[in-house]
């Protein structure tokens, strides 16, 4: 459940951030009357990232078993390059991210309504599509069950609330140490979501080494133990992965988090300006 959350959370809470800077801005502008083009903008990026999520799971539950799995595999591959991507932008753009959305949206106010919309849905929209394949993939790596689930909408609900607070001027943190932390652990999660892609492939047969195990710790650490549970939940592990699985898992976790933890930003990401209503 922890890893799930973490997703919904750190998602949910640059999603939440991204809102609360667009509708301050609109208020300290005096463009109060624009806040339902902007919060119909936020609706149908939601709904398009629902849809999407749910297309993910009904999608593909009449496909062979073959089939699944590659779809699978490929689109955990997908999420891991999508997340990885977000890590790293956000790392680099956070302390930049109001400047650039006020002028997104000085832009979109002096062209009219229609603009605004398009403005809210294609800066929250991005988000929730990487927040939907990424969560749909890690729920089913995490295994069966209401939990992984139940931590995501804990994380997005989290997030939402953190959101509130930071636009009523009632939370303060270092957002750029908290995006460093979070996004870190998100590198390892994501790592667990590539080895189990891989694994994916390979019961596709369209990666070799199925049988080819590494290791196998089935008996010291039982899959269905409680802490065996909370391994594959928290860090997607397995006891017996493939050799190819470990290969990868090692290719993509080590350099990528020695790259995202080196020269981490010194200052600290701005805050949302609180309402001046």
């Amino acid at each position: 459940m922890f890893s799930n959350y973490l997703i919904g959370l750190r998602e949910g809470l640059e999603a939440s951030l991204i809102v609360c800077i667009l509708i301050a801005y609109l208020v300290k502008t005096g463009n109060k009357d624009k806040l339902a083009s902007l919060w119909l903008g936020v609706g149908l990026a939601a709904a398009l990232s629902l849809a999407f999520g749910a297309g993910l799971e009904f999608g593909t539950q009449e496909l062979t078993f073959k089939a699944q799995e590659a779809i699978g595999g490929s689109l955990s591959i997908v999420a891991v390059g999508l997340v990885t991507w977000m890590v790293f932008w956000m790392k680099r753009t956070a302390r930049h991210l109001k400047a650039e959305l006020h002028g997104k949206l000085d832009a979109a106010l002096a062209m009219g309504t229609g603009a605004l919309v398009a403005t809210a849905f294609l800066a929250v929209g991005r988000e929730g599509l990487e927040t939907s394949l990424f969560v749909w993939r890690s729920v089913h790596a995490a295994g069966d069950g209401a939990a992984p689930l139940i931590g995501v909408l804990l994380g997005i609900g989290s997030s939402i609330v953190l959101g509130w607070l930071f636009y009523r001027g009632a939370l303060k943190i270092n957002l750029s140490k908290f995006f460093t932390w979070t996004g870190g652990m998100l590198v390892v999660v994501a790592a667990g979501v590539l080895a189990y892609g891989v694994h994916d492939l390979q019961e596709a047969d369209f990666l070799p080494g199925l049988a080819n195990k590494a290791f196998d710790i089935s008996e010291t650490i039982p899959p269905d133990s409680w802490y065996g549970t909370l391994l594959k939940g928290t860090f997607n592990f397995q006891p017996d992965p493939t050799v190819l699985q470990v290969v990868v898992w090692a290719l993509y976790l080590v350099p990528v988090l020695a790259l995202f933890l080196a020269g981490s930003p010194k200052s600290a990401a701005p805050q949302p300006e609180p309402s001046r209503s």
